[in-house]
């Protein structure tokens, strides 16, 4: 599906054009291999860089071509099953910007409707997309970092369903720190190497949205590292709990020893010690019960109990 978009400084809100003009914004979302061939023809650009946006293991990084700036970032989004990240192309040309992705970027939905840009501005609109994708990222890693924090709370009471879920924050916040990682690298090299004209103000802004993707990089090797030790620390109370179990039935084992010893002997059909004695059960018992008291007491006194 292919839009085009339109504001300038003097209109009120953006208009949903039905045809390319100079100075739109062109958003094509889950573009069929038909759509992608005709943007390329009517846009004059490489239709290559349109099939690697739409590419689902395409990294984020920078290139260039015929005047043209070819953004390649990825974002976040929840299909319902899943949270995992997908790629955008953003194309800052002469005359037009474009933004080509194969899913339904709701951060682009949300620009819209906030209505704060104008697409004859192009450097500009760039930054706001830009931001919006890391508003995305600053949204998810947040409500990680609410689970983590629950998590931390009853960590005696951690489930192996609750370890395969931080097994699967883990892994989204894994997959986000790499995206992250690229996309500030891509930042930097647009202000470094001058691949948009910027202004004073752009440029400030830009540094902005650099300084908060590397807070988003701390956020997520946080939640990574707290992940990590609350795995730790399971592993750690489960092996904790496991020695005192097997102490407990050892002490068991040995202390149930003493009778079965006792009960065996005077089970055998020889002469034993007070054999003939009419109280012998009750001093084959006294006896097996101090010795029994006496293997406790080394025990607790030894802290084995």
């Amino acid at each position: 599906m292919v839009k085009y978009y339109y504001r300038d400084i003097k209109s009120n809100k953006a208009q949903e054009l039905t045809e390319f003009k100079v100075g739109c914004w062109v958003d094509a979302q889950n573009p069929t291999e038909e759509e992608l061939k005709r943007l390329s023809q009517e846009l004059g650009l490489e239709q290559g860089y349109f099939r690697d946006a739409v590419d689902p293991y395409e990294v984020p990084h920078l290139e260039t071509e015929n005047g043209a700036v070819y953004i390649f970032t990825r974002f976040p989004h929840d299909d319902g099953k899943s949270i995992s990240t997908s790629p955008v192309l953003v194309v800052v040309a002469e005359t037009f910007i474009a933004t080509i992705s194969p899913k339904t970027p709701f951060f682009i939905e949300r620009l819209r409707e906030k209505q704060n840009y104008t697409t004859t501005q192009k450097v500009k609109l760039l930054f706001f997309i830009i931001s919006e994708i890391n508003n995305s990222y600053t949204y998810y890693l947040n409500q990680i970092s609410k689970q983590i924090r629950r998590a931390e709370v009853k960590l005696e009471k951690i489930d192996n369903r609750d370890i395969m879920y931080f097994v699967t924050l883990e892994g989204i916040v894994n997959d986000f720190r790499p995206s992250l990682m690229h996309i500030n690298v891509v930042l930097e090299s647009l202000i470094k190497g001058k691949k948009l004209p910027l202004y004073e103000d752009d440029e400030d802004l830009l540094e902005d949205i650099i300084l908060s993707n590397k807070q988003l990089v701390e956020i997520a090797d946080d939640n990574i590292r707290t992940i990590v030790n609350i795995r730790n620390a399971h592993n750690a109370i489960m092996t904790n709990n496991l020695n005192r179990v097997i102490k407990l039935l050892t002490s068991l084992a040995v202390i149930l020893t003493v009778p079965m010893i006792m009960a065996s002997l005077y089970g055998m059909n020889v002469r034993l010690p007070f054999g003939d004695n009419p109280f012998a059960f009750f001093i084959v018992i006294s006896f097996s019960l101090v010795l029994i008291l006496a293997i406790i007491w080394v025990f607790i006194k030894k802290d084995f109990l």
